[in-house]
């Protein structure tokens, strides 16, 4: 996987056709490249300038995620959720709020469509993390700490004990002790076994843990 990427700007005044622009936009498309228009003003500009902000990250929109089984599973009926439920429900709720008149005042449409945009945007975002899912199940994994293991830990200076699965960054979460494959911590347990210590950097200081159990569940 190549990590290095290309980062580009073209700047054109708003009222201006630039063929090369287009010419290159169409070359940076076909190596997956992400766009973002841009607006701004320039001091010596007649008026506002409009440009296209692109990088091209060679790998990046093919490169495979690692998901368990359980959570694909948990992503996939989100996404069903928003599609089959959130959205149509924001479509009506923006058409109702259109009938209360002007729409620059309409505080219920401006929230609506902001809702929307989250809601589609987070569609996107599950059906790309979906696309390139790299669904694994811990069951079948044994040995030392990776990706799926189930690890139970204890703090050495407040006996503290933890239980955390390494998941990827798509279905983290610290609070139902999903811990992000990416995290200090999870890199610092990665290729580690039972009885093993491990000492993490925190905003607080570093702290120290011993693993107890490792499982693949």
């Amino acid at each position: 996987m190549v990590n290095a990427y290309a980062a580009l700007q073209h700047e054109q005044p708003a009222d201006r056709d630039n063929m090369y622009l287009k010419a290159e936009i169409r070359i940076a498309l076909a190596f997956g490249a992400a766009l973002r228009s841009d607006v701004w003003e320039e001091p010596d500009s007649p008026g506002p300038c409009r440009g296209l902000s692109f990088y091209i990250a060679w790998g990046r929109h093919m490169e495979k995620l690692p998901l368990t089984r359980a959570g694909q599973q948990l992503l996939d009926a989100e996404l069903k959720r928003l599609k089959s439920v959130e959205r149509p429900a924001v479509i009506r709720a923006i058409a109702e709020a259109r009938e209360h008149g002007d729409l620059s005042e309409n505080a219920e449409y401006h929230a609506a469509r902001e809702k929307q945009s989250f809601i589609e945007g987070r569609i996107k975002e599950l059906e790309s993390v979906l696309s390139r899912a790299d669904v694994i199940d811990p069951t079948k994994l044994s040995g030392s700490v990776k990706f799926g293991a189930t690890v139970k830990l204890v703090d050495e200076d407040t006996d503290e004990e933890k239980t955390y699965q390494l998941v990827g960054e798509a279905e983290a979460d610290l609070e139902k002790g999903l811990l992000n494959l990416k995290s200090p911590l999870a890199r610092a347990l990665i290729g580690k076994d039972e009885g093993d210590s491990v000492t993490v950097s925190t905003p607080g200081g570093e702290r120290s843990y011993e693993i107890l159990e490792i499982r693949y569940i």
